[in-house]
């Protein structure tokens, strides 16, 4: 059996949680923006995929949540900054930024788990997450040149 500094600090990752809640709320709404507002032929073409990469982002904001809530944890219901940009590069350059902190959000997430197997299924949840993330940040980067 683990001991106490190997155990899930419960009030913590609530905490933290709802910090990186925050942002994925914002992905799921930045996502949604660009997509929606990009012009030109380019800019048509990964208009799709920043829909789908917000569909996703709305599937992890639940996963979160469920977290939370089984914590005995309450979600917090902010947003964290939105910004509409009328260049695509800028709205790209945006949501790379974003991602970025979310990754580092969820990363900071994991600190508080310990080694019992609710904390080892929160730290391979974030993992999960941050691997997605950083998938998306690798294209946004690529389409943004």
């Amino acid at each position: 059996m683990p001991d106490s500094e190997e155990k899930l600090d419960q009030a913590a990752a609530i905490e933290r949680l709802n910090t990186a809640l925050e942002m994925q709320y914002r992905s799921v709404l930045q996502y949604s923006i660009v997509a929606a507002s990009l012009r030109g032929l380019e800019a048509q073409a990964v208009g799709s995929r920043l829909t789908e990469f917000g569909d996703q982002e709305l599937n992890d904001c639940r996963l979160l949540i469920e977290k939370i809530v089984s914590f005995d944890g309450e979600p917090v219901t902010s947003v964290a900054e939105l910004r509409y940009e009328t260049s695509t590069k800028k709205a790209l350059g945006w949501l790379v930024e974003c991602e970025r902190e979310a990754v580092e959000r969820l990363q900071e997430a994991i600190e508080p788990t310990g080694r019992e197997g609710r904390s080892e299924a929160l730290e391979h949840l974030m993992e999960h997450l941050i691997l997605r993330k950083q998938h998306q940040v690798d294209f946004l980067e690529r389409a943004a040149g």
